[in-house]
């Protein structure tokens, strides 16, 4: 008999090596997701519903339906800078329509830490200098690949958009990556 796969399995599933960056943000690219979906319910669904459009400002839908169930999700149409953008273009609508259907599967739990701290308000007093030293030590000492993860997944969170310490973090959990497979 086979086991019923619910959101605390699906949130264990690793998409970290198709995560993508466009500027300073991180996405599950809607391929991975539909994959990933797919292979874990065969017989899911989607639909967009039509478009709202707002001031000149538009605002896509997304129903997904899998595991006996419907999730719906929305996002406005942005920049990489997540600005809404006035009056998108037809292929601005279609990238957020797709970039909507991931972020509605990871409300199924696929994905679902990429978008960890997404709704956080934006805090705009200056921060106190971080010392990454100890996360990248961290990094450099994670002793498998889940223990890696949540190391910089939690180092990731600490620094938040300085670019200069996300790269340095990313170059340090890249390194130890690869070590870790050279292990194996």
């Amino acid at each position: 008999m086979n086991k019923t796969i619910d959101f605390n399995d699906l949130r264990k599933i690793n998409v970290s090596e198709h995560i993508e960056k466009k500027g300073n943000l991180s996405y599950l690219s809607w391929t991975y997701a539909v994959d990933t979906l797919l292979q874990q319910d065969p017989q899911a669904t989607w639909e967009f519903p039509e478009p709202k459009v707002w001031n000149d400002t538009v605002m896509v839908f997304c129903n997904v339906t899998a595991f006996g169930k419907t999730m719906r999700m929305q996002l406005p149409v942005m920049d990489n800078r997540n600005n809404s953008i006035k009056n998108p273009d037809t292929r601005k609508i279609s990238d957020a329509t797709m970039r909507c259907l991931a972020k509605c599967i990871a409300t199924f739990g696929i994905g679902l830490y990429i978008y960890a701290g997404e709704d956080l308000p934006d805090d705009s007093t200056p921060a106190e200098p971080i010392n990454i030293e100890p996360m990248l030590n961290d990094i450099k000492t994670a002793i498998n690949f889940v223990v890696l993860k949540e190391v910089y997944i939690s180092a990731v969170k600490t620094v938040k958009s300085d670019t200069n310490l996300l790269k340095k973090l990313e170059i340090a959990k890249d390194n130890r990556k690869l070590e870790l497979e050279n292990a194996q």
